[in-house]
């Protein structure tokens, strides 16, 4: 593929980013993060950008909001990957707009990261932060920019301690036999980085569905028994129940169940086929990413 593109992360020092910057400059990219400059004294993110620079990575101070900073980091660069959080989601217009007036830019990754947007069926509070990502696709193509969508569908290492809590009760969404996808974090930024220089993936989706990370929530409750030895006590909830929480619980954690319900009520990560003409899946392209499995995650973190 000849030399690697200089790839430019933007929200680096955020919750997934931070892997895929880690991925990006062990693969060898010139990596790039743009980072504010308050992010440098933070105690907790200080600590981050100083292991980006032991990486070799080169930190810009810039923000969404310095216009100029955008565009002077992204003429930089030829791939731009966005991991922006929640809040920022429809500030990511001003990338679009930064990769338009450089017109160096030869692939974005804009800030997806989860479920499929364009195959979602998801209520309020958070239906409203899905179609923010998806109003951001349709400006990316309409645009004409390339791109490649990461749908990573479950962050393993956030998502599994969350639905399955210490203490001998679990509470199953359903009948606890809809089918989720779980990936963890690593292997994220790994195929993430893999798809890149990619033509295959270009313009298309990119959907991380491990096969052996393919598991109900009874699957998973059945795991952490035989790792754990303990048997749970399991309380079963009713989507009308959840439907209930969803409405009278603060955010975020409305957002949250919202998404285990399209998740776990809904199957919205399993409930349809990925069409070769906009999809293409991330452990077949790349055989030789030995992803770390539910059952190993387990074994590390019993």
């Amino acid at each position: 593929m000849g030399d690697k593109s200089k790839i430019l992360i933007i929200g680096g020092t955020g919750y997934i980013g931070k892997f895929i910057v880690e991925a990006s400059a062990k693969a060898g990219h010139p990596t790039f993060a743009l980072v504010r400059e308050s992010t440098v004294s933070d105690a907790v993110k200080g600590k981050i950008v100083e292991n980006f620079k032991s990486l070799g990575v080169t930190v810009l101070h810039g923000d969404l909001f310095n216009h100029e900073s955008l565009v002077n980091a992204i003429k930089q660069v030829d791939v731009v990957i966005s991991t922006v959080g929640g809040q920022q989601l429809a500030d990511q217009a001003k990338i679009i707009a930064a990769i338009k007036q450089t017109g160096n830019v030869k692939r974005f990754f804009p800030s997806e990261f989860g479920t499929d947007v364009d195959h979602v069926h998801i209520v309020e509070p958070a239906k409203s932060i899905f179609e923010i990502k998806a109003q951001l696709r349709r400006t990316i193509e309409a645009e004409g920019i390339p791109y490649t969508y990461v749908v990573s569908n479950c962050f393993a290492a956030m998502i599994i301690p969350w639905v399955l809590p210490p203490g001998d009760t679990v509470s199953i969404l359903g009948d606890g036999s809809v089918k989720a996808i779980f990936s963890l974090e690593q292997d994220i930024g790994t195929y993430t980085i893999k798809a890149v220089d990619d033509p295959r993936t270009l313009n298309k989706s990119l959907f991380i569905n491990p096969p052996k990370n393919i598991l109900n929530y009874n699957e998973l409750v059945a795991l952490k028994e035989k790792k754990t030895g303990k048997t749970f006590q399991k309380i079963y909830v009713s989507e009308e129940k959840l439907l209930k929480d969803i409405e009278t619980v603060p955010v975020p954690y409305s957002i949250g169940l919202a998404i285990n319900h399209s998740v776990f009520i809904k199957g919205d990560q399993t409930n349809f086929e990925i069409d070769p003409s906009w999809g293409v899946e991330a452990s077949a392209l790349y055989p030789d990413v030995k992803y770390t499995t539910v059952e190993e995650f387990f074994d590390q973190n019993a």
